[in-house]
């Protein structure tokens, strides 16, 4: 019904192979939703402004997921290396997305579902380091909570400041070296919408296999096109306006290397 300014049920019935009454009955409920109303002269049925409102709940991780499943599936088809979707749960990042199954080379054999630390993860780090400093507190405050020592290690707050630092100098986080897999690391990206960080990106690789002129100068800039084809998407997803323009937002401008 969203795809034409009036339908009739006889076009519903051929787009979706429903009986007339289950069709007459769906359209009873939308009505008395307010989603739809009867057209004019009877010709048929559209829907309402109404329907705007249902956007209203589409965010967070299920949004940053279906805008980001396409892009993490094309980063590991053209570099071959897992890539992984994380969002914010807690005062951890939750896996939403993973590419590991696509990949003939991963470190790993499965992550969605997983929660990882914002301290010793890339994925968590990239999230603390784009952050907005008010979110950052609150994080702080909650991992100065936890019994976990990935979490909460001495001096949280100065090693806090060090991989806000680091990451946001070099431009994307990396996972901290004496995490297992000791073999495997990780890099990763913010996605930013909003000037928020809506979820985080990143690839896995063997460390024996990717070097550091490989890491710069083709895993990062390839996250951190994904990372901007992901914010169009949910931008598309939203009813955002089109597509966003292909020029870089705050990580990417603030990251860039200087003029010679």
């Amino acid at each position: 019904m969203n795809r034409q300014r009036c339908t009739t049920v006889e076009e519903l019935y051929r787009a979706t192979g429903l009986p007339k009454p289950t069709i007459m009955r769906l359209l009873g409920t939308l009505i008395a939703a307010g989603l739809a109303t009867k057209a004019s002269r009877g010709l048929g049925y559209q829907v309402t402004s109404n329907v705007l409102s249902l956007s209203a709940g589409y965010h967070g991780g299920p949004l940053v997921a279906e805008a980001g499943r396409p892009w993490a599936a094309d980063l590991t088809r053209r570099l071959r290396w897992p890539a992984a979707i994380a969002v914010l749960d807690g005062a951890r990042m939750a896996i939403s997305v993973s590419t590991i199954a696509d990949s003939a080379v991963s470190p790993f054999h499965s992550t969605v579902g997983s929660h990882l630390s914002l301290v010793t993860r890339a994925l968590g780090r990239a999230y603390l380091a784009w952050c907005p400093d008010t979110e950052r507190r609150i994080l702080l405050r909650m991992l100065s909570a936890s019994i976990d020592p990935e979490d909460n290690p001495p001096n949280l707050e100065r090693v806090l400041r060090g991989i806000v630092g680091t990451a946001r100098q070099q431009g994307y986080a990396q996972r901290d070296p004496k995490v297992e897999p000791r073999s495997s690391d990780t890099v990763a990206v913010p996605i930013i919408q909003g000037g928020m960080v809506a979820g985080t990106i990143g690839l896995s690789y063997f460390r024996s296999a990717v070097n550091h002129r490989v890491l710069t100068e083709e895993l990062v800039p390839a996250l951190k096109e994904a990372s901007r084809e992901i914010t169009a998407s949910m931008e598309r997803l939203q009813g955002g306006g089109g597509r966003a323009p292909r020029t870089a937002g705050p990580l990417h401008a603030a990251t860039a290397p200087a003029p010679p």
